[in-house]
């Protein structure tokens, strides 16, 4: 396992506004992620024209309108990034998104949950022959897997899929984490990860423990701002600290044990119970076992190997065996013996 690749997710947060939009790349690159994403679409490109209210919203294109990334932005955010030393990414939601995001040299492509259910969609993306990541959301059909890993070989991207619940915000007993091994085992995936929708800091890097290897994370400047994403993201603060639970999780799963070697003579080792004579054989009667155990220390993981084994040496009684006193067990006998 390497490092997570963690995603400050600032999407349409930026309001529309420069200086916002800066903010937001200043603050993920505070975090220290690894990349910050924003969101190319346009309020006609992504929907269709409607005569009913979605979720309760009667002029849905208004509301996204307002929050458009203006796309003569694009360039100087990325340029901005590689200043600053983050990776520019952004989502997009249409073909020409695709290809402006393409000749602008993004190193990735997003594919967003709602979106993930649209193969002719899927395929576009994919067809930029770019490394994937896909969020599968809501709708997605799981049973049509098969059609979406055709899509993936045709193109012969490197995969990612986000397990994904687009519920904003999402409640800890609905996220289901186990849902990141479920995609683990679909053939022509790369590697697996979290898209989270929850408003807890921990949640990331539980999925981490469970073999996520990106994190995808919606965050804002202020959670109070007005627009449809900043009530269920995170600031600032808590993008930095979910950010240092990610690589502490790292280091719970891939630490190397170097310190418990400083405390190996806390295990026990054989001891006599009492004293034991020269040409004595070691049986549970004149054995035991206690702390410490050195380097030539008869271990007590070999009690029971060591019973019957002489005794080449004196052993006073409350002292520790050492591996020279059987040498019958432990190398060839001294040829004096």
């Amino acid at each position: 396992m390497g490092k997570t690749l963690t995603i400050a997710e600032f999407g349409a947060n930026h309001n529309r506004d420069w200086d916002t939009a800066i903010k937001g790349i200043d603050a993920a690159v505070e975090a220290k992620a690894d990349i910050v994403k924003f969101q190319t679409y346009t309020a006609e490109g992504l929907f269709a024209k409607q005569d009913r209210d979605i979720n309760g919203i009667s002029d849905i294109h208004s509301m996204f309108k307002d929050i458009e990334l203006p796309r003569e932005w694009q360039k100087d955010l990325k340029a901005y990034c590689d200043d600053k030393g983050i990776e520019f990414m952004s989502t997009p939601f249409d073909e020409e998104a695709v290809q402006q995001l393409v000749d602008l040299g993004v190193k990735r492509l997003k594919i967003s949950g709602f979106e993930s259910s649209d193969p002719r969609f899927v395929e576009m993306v994919c067809s930029t022959g770019l490394p994937i990541i896909m969020s599968v959301g809501i709708g997605f059909p799981i049973n049509y897997m098969g059609k979406f890993i055709d899509i993936f070989e045709k193109y012969n991207n490197h995969v990612t899929l986000l397990h994904c619940v687009n519920a904003y915000p999402t409640p800890m007993n609905e996220i289901n984490l186990n849902g990141i091994t479920a995609l683990s085992n679909f053939k022509g995936v790369d590697a697996v990860g979290l898209s989270d929708h929850t408003q807890s800091v921990l949640t990331p890097a539980l999925a981490v423990a469970k073999g996520a290897t990106v994190i995808e994370k919606h965050f804002t400047l202020d959670r109070n701002m007005k627009g449809p994403d900043h009530s269920f993201a995170m600031e600032p603060d808590e993008l930095k600290e979910m950010v240092r639970l990610i690589r502490q999780a790292e280091e719970t799963i891939q630490g190397s044990g170097n310190t418990e070697s400083k405390f190996i003579h806390g295990k026990r080792s054989v001891v006599a119970a009492c004293d034991i004579k020269v040409g004595e054989y070691l049986n549970k009667s004149n054995t035991t076992t206690k702390r410490p155990c050195y380097e030539d220390s008869v271990p007590a993981i070999d009690y029971n190997e060591v019973m019957g084994e002489m005794s080449y040496d004196f052993i006073a009684k409350g002292t520790i065996i050492k591996k020279s006193n059987i040498p019958g067990y432990y190398e060839l006998r001294p040829a004096n013996i």
